[in-house]
Parts: structure tokens; sequence; C-alpha cells
């Protein structure tokens, strides 16, 4: 760097020592105007070994620095500078790269337009992407009929302009630490163009031993800064965001996939194969530790029963990342599975088959997410981690999952048919300590389970039984005081189990844990006087309600404020009256408002326009009344300047079926 500076100043390439350069490069800056541009540094040492080198002299010299680490950045921002993040590329503006890059000045033909945009539309407006095509397509004459075969041919184009970009890249590789080396080749391993979901993606780290413990931290918040160390080196891309600001889903550009692909070869993390090969080529599974399955089928295929010997396989990881099914096809996977006796992460849930008679002799698993016909034993399976588990048929409780034994467990997800079998006639059963994500559902014993899960982040239990131990079950959650997310859903809402006293006296003696930042109910029922008692909660960010709350007038007195709360979705319920406060801060931190099919509501409170954090609201099949208030918000706070009010409108449907007592459906949680 210091021998460019130099020649650029000097017009000379004289090789000297780096104390000679600095000083040529110092005396030949002194008292001058100047701009340097500094592309793609890599760390902070090497610009605290630069920057000593640059006079200041007061007179609007800038420096511009370019970095893919976000830490670099961050080191070197001053206070009047903040780093400039770049997004990617519009259409617009990656055309106009590329035809600057093609054609300089001149215009590209308007024959070749349609044609062009399509090609550089492929190229998901990277940059780089953008230049190399334009340099593979200046080397051909610029014809319509040599375009149109390039369009034809994107797959292996496209191919050669990932061989171009790979140097450049791998440069991101080559600088990672190695304990985030293995995360980033792993993600490789996910469908092309699909946002991944944050969550399994964790899990299945941690699954895999690729997240090391850190002080005190939760392996689960050690795998999040690792995913977060990856975006900050532009390596691994934000995808969509959960009503609280966290992070749900993550991507990874088609030419960072590619990166992965290339490297896993050699380092031999992870072997992704299409659903032709992975049938009819066993024997290369055989020898490899990590398998993912992708759907790649032309047309639909009849497989032949398998005849093998491979149970010294040495694989460990068997996932079947998209839906799959074809004659023959689940029973041959089923097969194969039953062969790797060694496996610790297994995940078919994809496969629509019964995997009750494999599971059990795994031993070896740490993570298992299938689909079962019938009973299942894990009594063997003492490692596991992960249990993510769904009923091919829906039946009544028939079948309970012993996990008392299974102290690593830190997952739980099971659906109907199945439940988590009573602790109290467990032979020695343990405190799951572990244990941090638990969904139940129409599960007994509820309470005890609870009372033995005692570290839970996130408990979700779905119910339409007429339980008489609920005053016990809202006592146990005292328990949890490590709980940030709860889900209650009543799946038939003719019955108020929260009447009386119940609820109402477990919040007002904080039964809830303080740490709670997400609540969801669904046809819960709850008297409107005692939602405002969840204002108590002190670190609620999110409420979310699903025919959750009862009565006509919702009245939110002055003493009532939700300190933290950002997100307020309240849908279809009998509310007609909605009051606050006149002059209070009842919520102080609201960004997002969503109301869905409040057909009764006579209005929106204006107040809820001075809410200087809101950003959006959402009306949603509502009636008029609830339509105009909310663009009469809009209005006066534009008038005041403030457009940065969103406001998202869905009419009301004639034909939209009326509210009523019955079953609860849909994924609204």
């Amino acid at each position: 760097m210091l021998l460019q500076v130099a020649s650029t100043i000097t017009g000379s390439n004289q090789e000297m020592s780096n104390d000679q350069l600095m000083e040529i490069v110092y005396r030949g800056l002194k008292g001058r105007r100047f701009l340097i541009v500094i592309d793609d540094i890599w760390s902070t040492e090497a610009w605290d070994q630069m920057q000593r080198i640059f006079p200041n002299d007061d007179n609007k010299s800038r420096i511009l620095l370019t970095t893919r680490l976000q830490y670099v950045a961050d080191y070197v921002n001053c206070p009047d500078f903040p780093p400039h993040s770049k997004s990617f590329l519009s259409l617009e503006d990656s055309w106009n790269l590329f035809t600057e890059k093609l054609f300089k000045k001149d215009h590209c033909p308007p024959l070749l337009e349609e044609i062009g945009k399509h090609i550089v539309q492929q190229c998901q407006g990277l940059p780089l992407s953008v230049v190399v095509v334009a340099g593979l397509l200046g080397k051909m004459d610029p014809t319509h009929d040599n375009w149109k075969k390039v369009e034809e041919n994107l797959n292996s184009f496209f191919g050669t302009v990932s061989d171009r970009c790979q140097s450049i890249l791998c440069l991101s590789y080559n600088y990672l630490p190695q304990y985030l080396k293995a995360c980033f080749l792993y993600v490789g391993g996910f469908p092309e163009d699909t946002e991944i979901n944050v969550s399994k993606l964790i899990r299945l780290w941690i699954a895999e031993q690729f997240v090391k413990a850190r002080k005190d931290k939760r392996l689960e918040v050690v795998a999040e800064e690792y995913l977060q160390e990856l975006i900050d080196r532009s390596l691994i891309l934000t995808g969509t965001q959960s009503a609280n600001g966290r992070m749900k889903s993550c991507k990874i550009h088609d030419l960072l996939r590619q990166l992965c692909r290339t490297e896993t070869r050699t380092e031999n993390v992870v072997h992704v194969m299409n659903g032709n090969v992975l049938m009819s080529l066993l024997e290369v599974i055989d020898d490899q530790r990590r398998v993912i399955g992708l759907c790649n089928h032309e047309e639909k295929q009849v497989y032949p029963p398998m005849h093998s010997n491979c149970t010294a396989s040495i694989a460990r990881t068997f996932i079947s990342m998209q839906f799959l099914y074809y004659p023959g096809f689940p029973e041959r996977i089923c097969s194969i599975v039953s062969e790797f006796k060694l496996l610790k992460v297994l995940d078919v849930l994809t496969v629509w088959y019964d995997f009750s008679g494999v599971i059990p002799q795994l031993v070896h698993l740490k993570y298992v997410a299938a689909k079962i016909k019938g009973s299942l034993s894990l009594a063997k399976l003492r490692n596991l981690q992960t249990i993510i588990l769904r009923t091919l048929e829906r039946k009544e409780l028939e079948q309970p999952v012993d996990i008392w034994r299974m102290s690593e467990l830190r997952h739980l997800i099971i659906n109907s048919s199945l439940y988590i079998s009573n602790p109290l006639e467990a032979e020695n059963p343990l405190f799951l300590n572990n244990l941090q994500n638990l969904y139940l559902y129409n599960s007994p014993f509820i309470a005890e389970i609870i009372r033995r899960t005692p570290n839970l982040k996130k408990l979700k239990f779905i119910d339409d039984s007429e339980h008489s131990e609920w005053p016990a079950i809202l006592d146990s959650l005292i328990l949890l005081e490590e709980l940030e997310t709860l889900l209650i859903k009543r799946e038939t809402i003719d019955m108020n189990i929260f009447s009386g006293d119940i609820l109402p006296c477990k919040i007002k003696k904080m039964t809830l844990s303080s740490n709670i930042k997400k609540l969801i109910l669904l046809g819960t029922r709850i008297p409107w006087e005692v939602v405002n008692l969840l204002a108590n909660l002190p670190n609620l960010e999110v409420l979310k309600g699903y025919r959750a709350f009862d009565g006509t007038d919702w009245k939110v007195d002055e003493d009532v404020v939700f300190h933290k709360l950002k997100y307020l979705q309240i849908v279809d319920i009998g509310l007609e009256r909605w009051e606050l406060a006149a002059g209070s801060d009842n919520f102080l931190m609201l960004e997002q408002l969503l109301l869905r099919g409040l057909y009764e509501l006579e209005e929106i409170p204006e107040s809820i326009g001075d809410i200087m954090t809101l950003k959006f609201i959402q009306i949603k099949w509502c009636g008029s009344g609830v339509v105009d208030s909310a663009k009469r918000i809009q209005q006066e706070q534009e008038s005041l300047g403030n457009y940065e009010l969103q406001l998202q409108i869905t009419p009301k449907v004639s034909s939209f079926p009326a509210k009523k007592a019955g079953h609860i459906k849909g994924t609204f949680y």
C-alpha cells in the first residue's frame, strides 16, 4: 500500500524500506489537499499503520476506505462520518453499471436491451458480478444472436461468472477465523434462493458441535454471535425480522453459496446431493460425513428396494431439505437412514414417511426431526438435544414420550397424539436444566412438566381441554424466571378458562416472569381490565391477541403504562370503544399497531398519533370508523412534518365470515 501511494506522488516504483516510503508519502502530501482511496482494507492494524503517513492540515482532505468487515468500519469511524453500508444495486443501477463497463459512453443498442436486462437481473445486484458479466460479454460481438445464446444458457454462463468471482470472494473466506469456517460452509448446503430459518440453523450448528462455549453464555447466544459475525463480514445476509426486531431468517448470495460448495469439496464439511444421485449412488454417500439431499427431480421415478452393506458408513448427518414424495422414494430414504448407525443429526421432516422404526436404533442422535406414526421409544437416545416430531395422523393422546433422562435436551416440539410422560411417574427423573424451547399440544401434566424445566426461554402450549388445573399451571409459570416468549392457545373459545379472579390474581402477584418479552394469546377471552395488568410486565415488547380479549370497552387509565411495548396486534374481537387517558403516555415505545377484524370498533384513539416512536399502522378488515380515524391520524402527523408514519389498509370484505365461537385455525403465531 505504501509503495502504491508513494508511486502516485512521485511517479517512481523504486522499492525502499517502509520508513523511507512513509517519509516520502508524508512529505509529498504535507500542505496539499488530497483524496486518498484505500480499497478493501482487512484489519484495524493496517489502518493504524497507514493513518500515520497522512498529514492532517485541516484543509478538507479526505480518506475513503472500503472494507468487508463491520468491525473495521466501526474502528475507523469518526462521529461526523458514520460508516455507510452499501446495499445491493437495484436493477436500474445494475443496468447503468453494466452499460458503462461494456459500452463506455455509448448507449446499449435497443435490440439488445431486453435480453441484456434479463441477463443482468441474474447478478442479483452484486456489483462484482455485474462487472464480470460485462467483461465476458465484451469478449463477444454485441449481436442479438450471441446474447440470445447466453440468455438460453444462463446456468453455464453464470458458472463462468462464478469462477471469475471466486478468487475475490475467497479472500472473505480465507480471512475467517477457524471457528466460523465450518458454520459458513454449512450454510451452503441450504437450498438456493431460500430464506434460512435462523432458529433451525442455530440448532443444527449446536448439534454439529460447531459452537463452542463462551464464558457463561448459552450456546444459542454464542451461535447468534457467530451468525452476526458472518453478517458483519458480508458473507451472510439478514432476512426477515420477528415482531420484536430479532432476526427470523437469513440468506446467502448465490455466488457465496457457490463458494461454499467449492470449498466443501476440499474441507469435507458437508456433501450436497440432489435426489436422483442420492438414490442411485449410495456408495457415494458412504464416505461422506455430512449429507444434505436437495430436490432436483425432472421426472417421477420408481426406486427398487435397496440392498447394501454400509454399516461401516462414517455418515454423521443426514438432512433432506425439501419436500419429496415420489413412488418408492420415502421407503428408500428410510432404508438408507437405517444403515447409518452413527448418525448424530437426522432431519427428514420433509419426507412423508413413518420413521418410528428407525429412530430408536440411532442411539448417537443429538438432533432428530421426523414424522412418525404410532408409538416411538426414545429410551436409549440419551444424547438428544433437539426433538421435533410430527405425527402422520392426528389422533387422541395415545403415546407418551419419556424425556426425563435426557439431560442434554434443549428443544422439544411435538404435536397431536404425542405427549410428554408424567415426570412424577418416571424412574429417577432429572431436572432438564438445558431445555430452552418447549412446545406442548393438548398435553397433560403441564404444571409438573414446567416445574422440571426451570430454564425455559420459550414456552408454547395449545390446549382445548377443560383443565381443572389451570390455577396450578399459572402458578408454575412463576418458576420460569428466564422465560421470554409465552404462547397460550385455546383451540375452542366457547369457554372462558380465565373467568373469575384466576388470571387477575396471578398477574397482580407477578406469576408471569418479569423477563417476558413476547406474549401471544389465542382464544383466551381475557377481560380488558386484566389486559391492563400486563403493563406490569416490565420487559414486554410484543403483545398479540387473536380472539384473546373479552369485553366491548378498553379503557386504559393514566397509571397504565406499557414501558417497552413495541408491537401490538389485536385480531377479531368484539371491541367497540377504545379510550386512552388524555395527555398520558400509555404506550411509550410503540412502533407497530395492527388491528384486524374489528368490525364494531368505533375509532382508534386520536392520541395514538402522538406516540413519537410509532412507525406503522395496519388496518385489515375493520369498520369504516377505524379506517377514517387511521387516515386522520396520518394526515395530522403529516401536517406536523412527520412523514415517517406508514398506513396500510385492507378494506373489509362483505363476504368475510362473521366471527363466532368455535375452532381457531391458522398460524397466527
